[in-house]
Order: C-alpha cells, then structure tokens, then sequence
C-alpha cells in the first residue's frame, strides 16, 4: 500500500501499475484525509468542494486500466482545480465569491479537457482568494466570503498562506491532492508556492490556454501546475500545454517544438549554467536570517556548477516598480463583464456593476473587507480606449520585456534569473514570461523558504532542467506536520 503522504504521481502510477493500490483508494484516501486536517484538527479550509463524481471517475480509470486501456501519465491521479477554473459537471465555479455559489459551468475550461484525456481524477475546487485577490485592499491572503480562510499547514495562524491559489498550495502542501492547478496574475501561483514550500510554475502567457478560466487581466493571466516536485510539476505542465482555437494567444506557440519536459529531469543540470543574481530588486526584502540562507543556496548552486553572476540587475526594474500601472483595473472590466456575460440567466450576476450591488445587498456576508477595488474597476470604461490604459499597457511591454528581463538576459548571456522567495514575480508576470518556484528550506522557526527561477518567453525547458538539479542538491522539503483531529 503507497503512502499518499508526500506520493509522487510516478510513484503512484506505478503502485497503481503493480497492483498495490487503485485509483479507487487513492481518491478514498485524499477524502479521508481532507477529512480529518482540513476540516477538523489544524481545519486548514484548502478544499473549496469535493467532486460528487470522483469516485465514480476513479473505479471507470480503474477498469480501463484493467483493460489495458489506461489514457496517459495520469490515468487515475487524484488533481485539485482552483475554483476559478470551469468544469462541466456538479461542481461550481465561483471564484470564491457567494455571488456565483450556484454557478455550474456550461462546459469543461481546454485545461480541463487535457487532463481528462490524460486520465485524471478531478478530485474537487481548491479555496481561493476571492476573485484572485482582486476585490479590495486588506484582504487576507487566501480569504473568499464563499469559502473563508486558507492556514498555511506549516503554521495555521502562524504563518502567512499567500495569494491567490492559496488553497491549491496549500492542499498539495498538505497531501490533500497529488497536485493542483492555480492561476496567476502577479504572484498567485508563486507567492503561495514558496511559502507553503511547494513547486509552483508560472508558465509563458500563452503556453496554457486561458478559455473556461474566470479571468482578471488577458495580458497577464495564466494557470499552471502545483506540486510537491519539479518532476509532477513538469508532468502536469506537459498535459495542460497545448493550442486552443478559443484562445487566441496560443496561437504563439504553434511552430514551435513541443519540448519534452522529462528529459529536462538532469540532476547535473546546473552544470555550465550562467544564472544572475538581480540583488537590486530584493536588497532590502529579506530579514538577515533569510539573507544568510539565500547565501548559502548561492554556494549550493556554484558547488553544483553554475555560474552566477552577481550582480546582474535588471536596468529597468526601478522605473517599473514606480509606474503603478493601471492595466490590471481597467483589463479586469473587460475581461469580467465579457465572462459574467455569458452566464445563464438564473444566476444574480451578468456584468461586475451587478456584482457590486450583490455586494452592497448582501454585504454582512459578501463584504467582511469590503470592495474598493471593484468600485474602483467599475469606473473604468470597459473598452480599453483609455490613453492612459494604453500607455501604461505599452510602458509595461518595454519596461519588463525589452529594457529588462530581455536586456539582462542577453547583456550576460544568461539561462535565468534567480531570485529568493517570490520577489521578482511582478517583472515576470507583468513581461508574460515564465518562473518556477522551488523549496528553498525553513527558517529557524519552520517558516519556510523558497527561491524563484525566471527566464525569457517559452524557456520552460530551461527552467525546469534548473530548478530539477537545484531541488537535487540536497533534500529541502520536509512535510508540515499536522496537529491531530481533536
């Protein structure tokens, strides 16, 4: 019998392949255990819902692979969504938000089709903070009115869970799910991958398709796998990849040569591999305890054969922080309005100036923190004709690709940028370009530590073989441990 405490999905695929478990127990024994610390004991609130139909999923793969028809790298694998993700079936989509507790999506999101026709389980809807920490200002990480509060397993109240694909780290971080699917816009895949100690990948814009997502801003959104390693991490990624005509973007990846993830998995990857150390953008973000850390991962990976140079900063890195953007405000009217649009009838909301007046009209339930941040998108036009939404779009684009991770990347030649925590997500996120967060270790107090690998457009590969042979280097994650049910 596989533990499922810390399961890889290869391990579990191949017990399942002996005969040592099924599919079947493996879903009975996420349940359980979702039952047990994520509802009672240390009650971390990471599952949003559960599927009515795992089980029944999970005795169909079951018998197809007694067949001998098993679909692919995860037939039978337990996967969490988050809860902004579509799924055609008797789960909601809700984004965390009471307004759309009864909404169940017309069809499956593409991301969804490809793990299904990869064999996965879909296992249930991952908490989340609500509409991708795009509400209002001091709000929790990981707080939705639908699902209340996601805990960080390593320190429940203790320690903070990050945003917005809190209850996916969290549920991985747990051993509640194999894996997990987040989203991002800015950090939400990353910030709660490193501090619930997980891998989370940020994928290339593009790379994954965005329809049957709820979306917060086109040029920015994408979602992405997470993980307790690089290996299930990367796995995941090559299912979900791949060309939707629903969405226009992944259009930019056709041509290319589909990359085979696993042949990245060189434990001497890091070997000859020129990597920069950007120190201006997180100079005064770390405590001396978290400096003296990421110094001696620096030694780590030099050991190991990388060449670091450091520093290597991104020239432009200051002028984008100052610009206060105002493109995510006025992309998210567009983008919500077009998605509400299309709701059936029967449900409360169709445009986000009837999300608002939900609000307002249920507020001692919708409103804990309020909504600054949907007023204040309201008063945006809703057509991107703004100058100043075009300006700053165009500003965006030269800062963050051109003048900086571009420029930096080619001025010293470099495979990727190595940042410790999650501190160079909004370059990253605001250029389109990729990033995977690994475990890093702990802090004396078990608060734990991550760094981030960032690289151009479509260099996954390259980040992937990098963060595999710095997660080899030694063993960095440990499990939290989780207080008994009371």
């Amino acid at each position: 019998m596989i533990r499922i405490e810390e399961a890889t999905i290869t391990g579990m695929q191949q017990a399942m392949e002996r005969g040592e478990t099924s599919s079947f127990e493996l879903v009975q024994r996420y349940m359980e255990r979702i039952a047990l610390h994520d509802r009672q004991g240390p009650r971390i609130n990471s599952v949003l819902e559960l599927n009515a139909d795992a089980l029944h999923q999970a005795e169909a793969a079951d018998a197809a692979r007694l067949r001998g028809a098993a679909l692919g790298p995860l037939h039978g694998v337990p996967v969490l969504l988050k809860d902004n993700i579509d799924t055609a079936d008797r789960m909601h989509t809700s984004a965390g938000s009471i307004a759309l507790a009864n909404h169940y999506a017309q069809r499956d999101a593409f991301l969804v089709t490809r793990l299904r026709e990869a064999g996965a389980v879909i296992l249930g809807k991952a908490n989340m903070t609500e509409w991708a920490n795009f509400m209002t200002e001091g709000m929790p990480g990981g707080y939705s009115s639908r699902g209340g509060q996601v805990l960080n397993p390593y320190g429940p109240g203790r320690f903070y869970a990050g945003g917005s694909s809190t209850g996916s780290a969290a549920a991985v971080a747990a051993s509640f799910t194999a894996a997990a699917v987040g989203t991002e816009t800015s950090g939400s895949i990353l910030c709660p991958a490193v501090y619930q100690s997980i891998v989370g990948i940020k994928p290339t814009v593009g790379l994954i398709s965005r329809s049957g997502i709820i979306p917060l801003a086109h040029s920015q959104d994408t979602a992405g796998p997470m993980a307790r390693t690089v290996a299930d991490a990367a796995l995941l990624l090559g299912v979900m990849r791949g060309h939707d005509p629903r969405d226009p973007v992944t259009g930019c990846s056709i041509g290319m040569e589909q990359p085979d993830y696993a042949a990245q998995l060189d434990r001497a990857g890091l070997q000859g591999a020129r990597i920069g150390i950007p120190r201006r953008v997180f100079h005064d973000s770390l405590s001396e305890e978290e400096q003296i850390l990421f110094e001696e991962l620096l030694r780590e990976i030099a050991d190991a054969g990388a060449v670091l140079i450091d520093p290597a900063d991104i020239p432009s890195a200051g002028e984008l922080s100052l610009l206060h953007s105002s493109v995510l405000v006025h992309e998210f009217k567009a983008d919500l309005n077009a998605y509400l649009s299309k709701l059936p009838l029967d449900q409360p909301v169709h445009s986000l100036k009837e999300l608002i007046a939900f609000n307002e009209a249920h507020a001692d339930k919708a409103l804990a923190y309020g909504q600054k941040i949907l007023v204040y998108a309201e008063s945006k036009s809703g057509t991107l004709t703004e100058p100043q939404y075009i300006m700053d779009r165009l500003k965006d684009i030269r800062l963050s690709r051109t003048e900086g991770i571009d420029r930096v990347l080619k001025e010293h030649r470099l495979d990727a940028l190595l940042f410790p925590h999650d501190s160079g997500e909004e370059i990253a996120a605001k250029a389109g370009y990729p990033s995977i967060a690994v475990p890093g270790g702990y802090l004396r107090d078990g608060k734990p530590f991550g760094v981030m690998f960032t690289g151009g457009a479509f260099s996954e590969p390259s980040l992937i073989r990098l963060a595999y042979a710095f997660e080899q280097l030694s063993p960095r994650r440990v499990p939290p441990e989780l207080a008994a049910t009371e």
